[in-house]
Formats: C-alpha cells, structure tokens, sequence
C-alpha cells in the first residue's frame, strides 16, 4: 500500500482527533442512543435516528483516522539533508512575477493543508510545481485564473 507523507505536526493532530474521539464522542454518543431507546417506539423516534447517524459518521472518522496513521509517512523536514531544493516539509517563500507580492507556505500532508495557516497539500499544483526546485528558480503554476509565475526567494527546512 502506498505510503501518505505527513509532518509530525499533522500525525500528532490525527493522534489527537483520533483520542478525543475514542474517549469523549464515542461514549457520549452510546449515552445518547441509550437515554433515546429509553423513550420508547424506536420506529418513531428522530433522537434515536439522529444519534444512530452522528455513531456512523463518529465510527467512520475512527477508522478512516486509524487507517491514514498506519499508512503515514511521518516526516519531520528538520532532519532532511539540506540540498537546497523544495522538498516535502519545506516552508518556500515565494514572490509573484506578476505584482511582487510575496508569500510563505509548506509543503504538508493532504490532512494538513490549510491555506490560511499557511501550509498547502503536497499534491496541490503549486506544491507539485515547486518539489525538486531551488531558490531563484522560477516556477509557472496553472492557477484557476490562468497561468501564475512565481520565483522563490527562499527555501527552508525545519
């Protein structure tokens, strides 16, 4: 099975998400299905129903977390060898050829993408534009308002 590449910061997330789930919402959720049974006729019974639906998508995201962290890949960039070039984990501050603005993202695992935090997904066209490319390279990257240059000013790792 192929391996998904994931900071450490986005495994430990995961392994989070992953508890509060198993220790909070899964036995409130056996609660409230218990205290619905409890009303009576179950065919008729919308809290029961409900509770039913939030248990399903509660289990899911058990076994869909469960299943993403058996087939991590965590890496941690800090202990990349320092090559120069744009590798997964890498913060990339990058300067649009068109207007000069400059901005900062990682390269991070698909969970882990969040554009206002400033981390975009290893497999976002930007991203894929930018693996294997060194500071002063520039790169064109087909955005949903046409195609943007960008050139990077600087590659961090760590």
């Amino acid at each position: 099975m192929k391996r998904t590449p994931m900071t450490m910061r986005g495994a430990e997330g995961l392994r989070a998400e992953l508890k509060r789930l198993k220790s909070e919402a899964r036995p409130a959720i056996i609660r409230q299905i218990a205290e619905a049974r409890g009303h009576g006729d179950l065919s008729e019974n919308a809290e029961y129903h409900a509770a039913r639906e939030q248990q399903g998508f509660i289990e899911g995201r058990i076994t869909e977390i469960e299943r993403k962290l058996a087939n991590a890949e965590v890496i941690d960039p800090a202990t990349l060898p320092d090559t120069g070039k744009v590798v997964f984990g890498a913060t990339v501050e990058l300067e649009d050829q068109a207007g000069g603005a400059r901005v900062v993202y990682q390269i991070a695992g698909e969970d882990e993408a969040d554009i206002r935090a400033g981390r975009i997904s290893v497999t976002s066209p930007i991203a894929r534009a930018l693996i294997g490319k060194s500071e002063g390279d520039v790169v064109e990257v087909a955005a949903p308002g046409g195609v943007r240059s960008y050139e990077i000013v600087a590659v961090r790792l760590g």
